[in-house]
């Protein structure tokens, strides 16, 4: 699903698998997760395996993926790219840097946010454009998941660039459907098609590095919300994306 929202210049690899993939962690990785729980190494393994697929589209060599500050995966020379993980997908998307300035992805189940983090991640403004919750068991988006996956995007476009932090309430989102149903209609397209559609995120602490504006796409596909930003090196030349 991810592929599907970013160029055909960025290679990308998914899987819903839960398990362990056959392929061993590199020693380097084996370290980071020898203490951790048995969900964790999952999460981590599959992202990784996810990742030296994606590599392979770029005709690399697999190779260990680290993480730096907040867990921000460290690339070969050369390379950007993004993992992700949830409960049912996996996937990793990865460009040269002569390509891409910067990329992000994130993958979340298609439901509400937990009670309480709704208010933490958006803005007032924000709240109203999306509206009140959707209940659970209809056929209405979750906004607020939406937002909240493309606001991890964001960041995790912004962090590589910048080395700052960015807040949740530091970037002003702004969705458009582009499935055929208008901006206001809140609904699942109907037979299991695919909801999708852009979104623009305004940022509120700026860096010379970035535009100041955002664009990326969102999709929801199988009870699962997927997001991505992408930035091109010569952004100042036009918008970025």
């Amino acid at each position: 699903m991810i592929e599907l929202l970013l160029p055909a210049d960025v290679s990308c690899a998914a899987t819903r698998a839960e398990t362990v993939p056959e392929e061993p962690l590199f020693p380097e990785e084996e370290a980071l997760v020898a203490k951790s729980v048995a969900k964790r190494r999952n999460d981590f393994a599959t992202a990784r395996a996810c990742a030296r697929r994606a590599m392979a589209g770029l005709g690399l060599p697999p190779v260990a993926v680290l993480h730096g500050h907040r867990g921000r995966p460290l690339w070969p020379e050369g390379i950007v790219g993004s993992l992700t993980h949830c409960n049912g997908y996996r996937a990793a998307a990865l460009a040269r840097a002569t390509d891409v300035l910067s990329l992000g992805i994130d993958a979340e189940p298609h439901a509400q946010l937990p009670s309480g983090v709704r208010e933490l991640v958006t803005l007032p403004a924000e709240r109203e454009r999306i509206g009140p919750p959707a209940p659970e068991g209809t056929d209405e988006i979750h906004w607020d998941r939406v937002l909240f996956s493309a606001k991890e995007s964001v960041f995790k476009t912004w962090y590589p660039v910048t080395g700052v932090e960015l807040d949740f309430i530091e970037a002003d989102l702004t969705f458009h459907r582009t499935d055929g149903a208008g901006d206001g209609d809140n609904r699942l397209p109907q037979g299991g098609a695919a909801a999708e559609g852009t979104f623009t995120a305004r940022l509120l602490l700026t860096d010379p590095a970035l535009p100041t504006t955002l664009h990326g796409q969102w999709r929801i596909e199988d009870g699962i919300v997927a997001t991505s930003v992408l930035v091109r090196p010569d952004w100042k030349d036009g918008d970025g994306a």
